[in-house]
């Protein structure tokens, strides 16, 4: 069995970031939810930088929206490969896509928790 060569050093890296911004490009190009979401992040990134009065409550508003974004890209990728797997119904393949929806939905728990103990807080 051949294995492929992998690239290494400043190759790597190269690689690396050209692959994720395929990523980054396919979410936005294929995802409306990650498009949405982003819109958001526009808005609660500036805001929770604002709204912080330390450090540790800045990073406390903001981390959560970053989380959305990457908790949607797996979600995206689970449904991208789920999808590759065929079109029939199956319990696991909606299983799986339920389980990733309930990720990004706890993401926003966390991002609306994190807002509401912060600011009631003062």
């Amino acid at each position: 069995m051949m294995t492929r060569e992998k690239p290494q050093g400043l190759q790597r890296l190269r690689a690396s970031f050209r692959n994720s911004w395929r990523g980054f490009a396919g979410a936005w190009r294929e995802e409306a939810a990650f498009r949405q979401e982003c819109a958001l992040a526009l808005v609660v990134l500036p805001a929770g930088l604002w709204c912080g009065n330390s450090g540790l409550e800045r990073f406390t508003l903001v981390a959560p929206m970053l989380l959305i974004l990457v908790v949607e890209l797996l979600n995206s990728a689970i449904e991208a490969a789920i999808d590759r797997i065929g079109t029939e119904r199956h319990p696991l393949s909606g299983l799986a896509k339920d389980l990733g929806s309930a990720a990004v939905f706890m993401s926003f728990v966390m991002l609306a928790a994190a807002w509401g103990l912060v600011l009631t807080d003062r």
